[in-house]
């Protein structure tokens, strides 16, 4: 439903910028903090951040309600939520910013958060395989679930174990645990089913 993508679309970008607000807040509270300013603007501060958590939370009020709304959406968000690493942001990302989930293949999935290596042919990077293009701000938040996932999701945090092992560095381990979400998430979305540990 395209109009509801639209609105859903608008929830989540406006939500995403109050939380990079937060972000900007929490920061200039640490910087008062090390100068010793933090008593002047106290008052000022705790009241902007208030505001700022309640705008969040009634922008999530909203997201959830026009999830509700309608069937289809609903039951993608039952299949994402049902994955270790995957919660209430990450799954309205996916919905929002990704409605081809379930339609595409693994690889268009994984190209389109760009977590998809792209190989170089030329600059500094000839010869590299690195991650490129995408949807920024979805690629962000699943960059968020994969550190959720390489802990609490059994499969995913084997996968990550083997890599660490290998020696692979931090960032690298943790694309490729965000790229695997990102499949197993399309996959299941398309089967329209939940999440099961898988039995080995």
């Amino acid at each position: 439903p395209a109009e509801k993508l639209r609105l859903l679309r608008a929830l989540t970008s406006k939500r995403a910028q109050l939380v990079e607000m937060r972000k900007r807040l929490q920061a200039q509270i640490r910087a008062h903090q090390k100068l010793g300013t933090a008593a002047m603007f106290e008052d000022v501060d705790t009241e902007l951040k208030q505001r700022i958590d309640s705008l969040i939370k009634e922008l999530e009020d909203r997201i959830s309600q026009a999830i509700a709304s309608d069937e289809r959406l609903s039951e993608t968000a039952g299949v994402l939520r049902s994955i270790p690493g995957i919660g209430p942001v990450a799954s309205t990302m996916l919905i929002a910013e990704m409605p081809e989930i379930g339609t595409i293949t693994g690889e268009q999935a994984a190209a389109l958060t760009g977590l998809a290596p792209v190989a170089h042919d030329s600059g500094t990077l000839r010869g590299k395989r690195a991650i490129a293009g995408g949807r920024r701000a979805l690629r962000h938040v699943m960059f968020q679930a994969a550190l959720v996932a390489a802990h609490h999701n059994p499969s995913l945090r084997s996968f990550a174990d083997r890599l660490r092992k290998a020696g692979k560095p931090h960032k690298v381990i943790i694309t490729a645990v965000a790229r695997k979400l990102v499949t197993i998430a399309n996959a299941l979305c398309k089967n329209r089913q939940k999440w099961a540990v898988p039995t080995t």
